[in-house]
């Protein structure tokens, strides 16, 4: 027995509702992304200056270090995925994108738990 297509409550045809979203997560990784760029940077800095004043050096600057190249990378995907016109292009690069934001937020939140238990320390 064939079920029938629901149909969509905004009238809008299901491929164009997924290129919709697309768009809109692609618009949200880019400054997402490029902002955490940002804050691993505040953190080597803040680390670095810690280290100065005497505390030991941990590897935290290190995983940041490769946070921030993780977090430009789903930066630079998601910015050349909203300029693809192609849409096998778009949906590869916003997959890379995605993956890689996921993966800068775990490496972040372990850098976060390395900062903690070395400050302590």
């Amino acid at each position: 027995m064939n079920r029938p297509t629901p149909i969509p409550r905004d009238g809008r045809p299901l491929d164009r509702r997924r290129a919709a979203l697309d768009d809109r997560i692609c618009r949200l990784i880019c400054p997402i992304a490029a902002a955490m760029v940002g804050v691993c940077l505040t953190g080597i800095g803040l680390l670095h200056v810690g280290i100065a004043i005497g505390r030991r050096a941990s590897v935290a600057d290190d995983l940041l270090a490769i946070d921030s190249l993780l977090f430009l990378v789903a930066t630079l995907t998601s910015y050349v995925s909203l300029r693809s016109l192609d849409r096998h292009r778009l949906h590869a690069l916003e997959r890379v994108a995605d993956a890689t934001f996921i993966a800068a937020m775990l490496l972040l939140t372990a850098a976060c738990f390395v900062i903690t238990y070395a400050l302590s320390a």
